[in-house]
C-alpha cells in the first residue's frame, strides 16, 4: 500500500517519545534493529522491551559492527536498515557503516543518542554536533542529518527519514535524539508506511536510447547499483536476451545479472579481467544502468575516460545528482531501478543485430576468466569453486575488503537477484571488517538461508568480536572462512609495486583463529592444503552450527593473477630500465 492510499493515523495515547519511536519503526515494517546500548537512549531501549514481541533489538559488540549489520539489512531487504548507537564514541564508531551505506547507495537510518537539550553547546559529556559530523552532500557521509528537538514531531522525522533513505539514489540518514526529548510524553500518532515514488524516463528519451542501440556495432551493458527488484532484474535479463547484449556487473553488484547466463560478460570492478577491460575500451556504446560509474567500475576513470568518454555513453540512474556529475554522457536517463528493467524490455529489438559475434566473444572471455592453474598448497580458486558447488543455490556470500576478495569476484558465479534476492554482501566503499557483521546480520535476518563469509586475516580482526553476537542470537547456517597470509595483503602488494623490498607496517602476527572461534562458541578447523577444504566445508554446511575455517596461505600468493615475487621482479626491472 502506498503512502497516498494509507488511512490517516489516529491520535495515540500519551507515551514516552522513546516508545513512540519504536512504534513508528514497527509501522514502517521494521522487525529487527541493530545497535550497542547506551544511556543516551534508555527510553528507546525501554520501548524496545515493551514491544519485544514485534521488534527485536540485536545488541552488538561494537558500533562499527552494528552499523555494518544495519547496512547489510538494507541491502538484503531493500528497506532501510536500522542502527541505534549512543552519543560521541558510539556515533564515531558507527561512522564506517554510514560511509559504506552512502557509497553503496544502501538505505539505512542511524539513530544517535544526544545530550539533553539544556546541555547543548557546552561540550557536555560526549557531545557532538552530528549535523556537522555527518554533513550531508555529494561527498558527505549521509543523505540527511537532523536533530529532533520536539517529541511531538518525532514521528514526522522518522517518516521523512524513511522517505529520504529510499527516494532517488538510496542512502543513509542520521537522526540525533536528545535524551530529554526521548523521555517527554507525546500523543503524536505514528505515520503510515513509507513507499518511494517511482521515477520513469520520458518516452522521448527511451526512443533516443533505442536509436543509439540500433546504430551501435559494439554495445556493452554495465548493470548494478541499489534499488533493483526481482521483477526488474528479470526484465533486464529479457531486454539483454531480446537485443543479444553482453552484460557486465558493476563493482560488487555481481548479483544484478545471473553470472551463469550466456550473455554474462564478467565483473567490471577491481582486478578486472584484462580481456574485459579491453572490450570496454573497444565498445562504441556503453549503457550503464544503475551504477555510479565510480573509480573501481571505471578502472580509475580510464576504461571510460572522464569527463568525456570515447564511447557513446548512456547513463541510467535513480539519482538526479549522480547524472552528469563525473561524465558528460550522450544520453541521461533518470529513473528508478525498480522500473528500469521493464522500461528497457519495452524497447523493440530489431529483427537481427550486427554484434552477435561481439557478444559471444565477450561471454567466452568470461568463461575463460574462470580458468586457472592449480596452486598449492592452498588453491583459493579451487576453494571458491568448491564453495559454489557445495553451497545451496540461495546462499548469501559476504566479504570485506582486501585482495582475498578478488578470488570471489573472479571465480564465484552469483545468481541473478530475481532468483533468490540479494546474494552478494560486499562494500563498494572498500571498508575492511564488513564481512563478518554482514554475514551475522544475514544469518539472523534470513535464517533459512546458508551464509558464507570470506575474510582476510587483517579484515577479520577488525570486527571478529561479532562472532559473539552470532552465538548470542542463535545464528546457525553460517560459515566464516579466514584467509590468513600474515599480512595486510593489498598494502603489501602496492608496497612491492612502488617500493620493492621495502616493507613497512603491512606484516601481521596473527592469533590462532580456530582457537579464537572456539572460545566464542563456534566450531572451527585450521586447513593448510587444498584437499582438506572440501570435507571440512561439507561438514560445516551439515553441522547446523556457526563454523570458522582458518585457511593458511603463503604470503607470496597475493592476488588471483600474480604473486608478490612476480610484482617485485617487475618493479625492480622497471627501476633498472630507468
Amino acid at each position: 500500500m502506498s503512502t497516498a492510499d494509507a488511512a490517516p493515523a489516529s491520535p495515540s495515547r500519551p507515551r514516552l517519545a522513546g516508545h513512540a519511536l519504536v512504534e513508528a519503526l514497527i509501522a514502517q515494517g521494521v522487525d529487527t534493529a541493530f545497535g550497542v546500548p547506551g544511556e543516551s537512549y534508555l527510553a528507546v531501549l525501554d520501548g524496545l522491551h515493551e514491544h519485544r514481541d514485534r521488534i527485536r533489538f540485536v545488541a552488538c559488540r561494537h558500533e562499527g559492527g552494528a552499523s555494518f549489520m544495519a547496512e547489510a539489512q538494507g541491502k538484503l531487504g531493500g528497506r532501510p536498515g536500522i542502527c541505534f548507537v549512543t552519543r560521541g564514541p558510539g556515533a564515531t564508531n558507527a561512522a564506517i557503516g554510514v560511509h559504506t551505506a552512502f557509497q553503496d547507495s544502501t538505505p539505512m537510518i542511524v539513530f544517535v543518542g544526544q545530550v539533553a537539550s539544556d546541555q547543548r553547546d557546552r561540550e557536555a559529556f560526549q557531545e557532538i554536533d552530528y549535523r556537522q559530523m555527518f554533513g550531508p552532500g555529494t561527498l558527505g557521509l549521509a543523505k540527511w542529518v537532523a536533530e529532533v528537538q520536539h517529541a511531538d514531531r518525532l514521528p514526522e522525522y522518522v517518516a521523512r527519514a524513511f522517505h529520504v533513505a529510499l527516494q532517488g539514489r538510496p542512502g543513509p540518514v542520521v537522526l540525533a535524539l536528545p535524551e530529554d526529548m526521548l523521555t517527554t510524553p507525546t500523543a503524536a500518532p505514528v505515520l503510515p508506511r513509507v513507499e518511494p515514488a517511482l521515477a520513469w524516463p520520458a518516452p522521448g528519451a527511451l526512443r533516443a536510447l533505442r536509436e543509439r542501440l540500433v546504430a551501435a556495432e559494439r554495445p556493452f551493458v554495465i548493470a548494478g547499483g541499489s534499488g533493483w527488484t526481482a521483477e526488474s532484474a528479470a526484465a533486464l535479463q529479457r531486454f539483454a536476451e531480446n537485443w543479444e547484449l553482453p552484460v557486465g556487473c558493476g563493482f560488487r553488484f555481481q548479483d544484478t545479472f545471473d553470472n551463469r547466463h550466456p550473455l554474462y560478460a564478467g565483473d567490471v570492478g577491481i582486478g578486472i579481467a584484462p580481456a574485459l577491460a579491453q572490450r570496454l575500451r573497444d565498445a562504441d556504446l556503453v549503457l550503464a544502468v544503475g551504477v555510479r560509474l565510480g573509480e573501481m567500475t571505471t578502472g580509475g576513470y580510464t576504461l571510460l575516460e572522464a569527463p568525456r568518454p570515447r564511447q557513446t555513453l548512456v547513463h541510467w540512474h535513480a539519482g538526479a545528482d549522480e547524472l552528469g556529475r563525473v561524465y558528460a554522457a550522450d544520453l541521461l536517463l533518470q529513473g528508478s531501478l525498480a522500473g528500469a528493467g521493464k522500461a528497457l524490455e519495452a524497447l523493440a529489438a530489431p529483427p537481427a543485430v550486427r554484434w552477435r559475434a561481439w557478444t559471444e566473444a565477450a561471454a567466452a572471455d568470461a568463461v575463460r576468466n574462470r580458468e586457472h592453474e592449480p596452486l598449492e598448497p592452498m588453491d583459493l580458486a579451487a576453494v571458491v569453486k568448491t564453495i559454489e558447488r557445495l553451497a545451496p543455490a540461495d546462499t548469501v556470500y559476504a566479504n570485506g575488503a582486501g585482495n582475498f576478495s578478488g578470488w570471489l569476484h573472479r571465480f564465484l558465479r552469483y545468481p541473478g537477484l530475481q532468483h533468490h534476492g540479494r546474494t552478494q554482501l560486499a562494500p563498494t566503499s572498500g571498508a575492511m571488517g564488513y564481512g563478518v557483521p554482514a554475514a551475522v546480520a544475514a544469518s539472523l535476518l534470513q535464517p533459512q538461508r546458508t551464509v558464507v563469509n570470506v575474510a582476510g586475516d587483517g579484515d577479520f580482526l577488525m570486527t571478529g568480536q561479532e562472532l559473539a553476537t552470532a552465538v548470542a542470537y542463535g545464528a546457525t547456517r553460517l560459515v566464516s572462512i579466514v584467509v590468513d597470509n600474515g599480512s595486510y595483503g593489498t598494502i603489501r602488494m602496492h608496497q612491492e609495486r612502488e617500493y620493492p623490498g621495502r616493507v613497512s607496517g603491512s606484516e601481521l602476527v596473527n592469533p590462532d583463529f580456530a582457537a579464537l572461534a572456539r572460545a566464542y562458541g563456534w566450531r572451527a578447523a585450521t586447513l593448510e592444503r587444498s584437499a582438506e577444504f572440501e570435507p571440512a566445508f561439507a561438514d560445516a554446511l551439515a553441522s547446523g552450527r556457526p563454523t570458522l575455517l582458518h585457511l593458511k596461505l603463503p604470503t607470496d600468493v597475493i592476488t588471483s593473477r600474480t604473486t608478490l615475487g612476480a610484482i617485485r621482479r617487475a618493479a625492480q626491472a622497471r627501476t633498472e630500465r630507468h
